[in-house]
């Protein structure tokens, strides 16, 4: 089942600014004023088990790409199959997302305000309609916005947010003309989104 309560919550629960409500974050966060979790009027003393932070560097990241359990159980299962580390597996596997591109190109500047924009249908994969958030961009696709959305508002605002924060990874070639992106490989561990020890995320699992 999805979280429906206040993102801010989630931000205190996990001592950390997860960026849940996009440019607000920037500006206005809950922890500035309430840092401790919720529920809880002290900082908790005394150390953390070796199972509490593993259980909370996971929860952080499965908050971090706005994915419920299972879905991300299934990510975890394909990084162990992998090759390569699984932490890198798991890591590419949710910056390659089609949510999470839209929202590095700057079209959003959350997940949740990018996933509104592929469901709707208002974002094209290699110049066809891709309304499914968890969609895989390879290496070489093109990310674009419709032709009718580009006057948008909001869409406008937050392309104005990105190119003031001006944080587009290298492994993305924008082009501001077009609204478009290219992936132009696959991303490096220093370019990726997502601030967590991912090594403790794959020994929770392999318990």
């Amino acid at each position: 089942m999805r979280y429906s309560g206040s993102v801010c919550k989630l931000c205190r629960r996990e001592q950390t600014k997860l960026f849940l409500k996009g440019d607000k974050c920037h500006v206005k966060c809950v922890l500035d004023k309430r840092p401790t979790p919720p529920g809880m009027a002290r900082p908790q003393r005394g150390k953390p088990s070796a199972y509490a932070i593993r259980l909370r560097e996971k929860q952080k990241l499965r908050r971090l790409a706005s994915i419920a359990e299972k879905p991300f159980k299934r990510l975890i299962e394909a990084a162990s199959r992998s090759p390569e580390a699984s932490g890198d597996h798991l890591l590419r596997a949710l910056e390659l997302r089609l949510d999470n591109v839209v929202r590095r190109m700057g079209l959003a500047t959350s997940l949740k305000q990018a996933r509104q924009l592929v469901r709707h249908g208002k974002v094209l994969v290699a110049g066809r309609s891709v309304s499914i958030p968890s969609y895989t961009v390879s290496p070489g696709k093109v990310v674009s916005l419709e032709p009718k959305s580009r006057e948008n508002v909001g869409i406008k605002l937050s392309l104005e947010t990105a190119k003031r924060l001006n944080q587009r990874p290298s492994f993305l070639e924008f082009n501001e003309a077009e609204l478009s992106a290219k992936v132009v490989r696959l991303p490096e561990r220093a370019e990726m989104s997502f601030p967590v020890n991912e090594q403790l995320i794959i020994e929770y699992y392999s318990k």
